[in-house]
């Protein structure tokens, strides 16, 4: 299937309020402007060396979507450039893009990155952990920084059971924020997760943005960084 053809697949049966984002990582411009002129606007990477000359080559009306584990000293390249950072999972990061966001006279958009997943391995923050962070007045002191939702990546396995357990839990997680945090913010709305696997079950549990590489692209060419 084309990528075109794959794109028009997804967003075909997709709700009105689940969008897509074309995880683009290790593949080429090429690529990219194909799913462009096939209608797709979001795009998703995760490394900054990689996602910075690609958005100076692609059309301005891209939204790129930083997907991966940021590290601190890499927010200043990728800051004139993200429409949202999905993965922000510490204090020290939001502050970073937070100091970066006005140095380029912005307010940039963030979820934040919860770890429901069984491997260890994966990213995120625990619901006391973010607690502590919006509690904190180094948190409500920043002013170049958005909260629009949540995100987080369900377990790697083929138990649907567990998977839509996870992603169930990042639905509660998302609902407990909303009250007691952002209540009065309409712009936090987001739950970022499913990728090309599972995100049928995503949508199923609340999932209002979804993340596909694969199911798009075909199986990445891994490069060697």
């Amino acid at each position: 299937m084309s990528i075109a053809s794959a794109i028009h697949t997804i967003t075909q049966s997709l709700p009105p309020h689940v969008s897509l984002v074309a995880v683009s990582k290790f593949n080429p411009i090429e690529a990219l402007q194909e799913a462009y002129d096939a209608g797709q606007r979001l795009f998703g990477e995760s490394q900054a060396q990689e996602m910075v000359p690609k958005a100076q080559q692609m059309p301005p009306d891209v939204k790129w979507h930083f997907i991966g584990h940021l590290q601190t000293n890499k927010v200043k390249y990728i800051a004139p450039y993200v429409a949202c950072i999905e993965s922000v999972d510490s204090l020290k990061l939001l502050q970073e893009i937070n100091k970066q966001a006005l140095k380029v006279d912005r307010i940039i958009p963030c979820l934040l990155q919860f770890h429901v997943a069984m491997e260890e391995t994966k990213s995120g923050l625990t619901k006391e952990e973010c607690e502590y962070i919006l509690s904190s007045e180094e948190f409500n002191n920043l002013r170049n920084v958005r909260i629009d939702g949540v995100m987080g990546m369900a377990s790697n396995t083929d138990d649907e059971r567990r998977i839509r357990a996870d992603f169930a839990e990042i639905a509660r997680l998302f609902a407990h924020f909303k009250i007691h945090y952002f209540a009065d913010a309409p712009h936090f709305k987001h739950i970022s997760m499913g990728m090309t696997h599972d995100y049928p079950i995503a949508i199923k549990e609340g999932a209002t943005l979804i993340r596909v590489g694969s199911g798009i692209f075909g199986e990445r060419m891994y490069q060697n960084h």
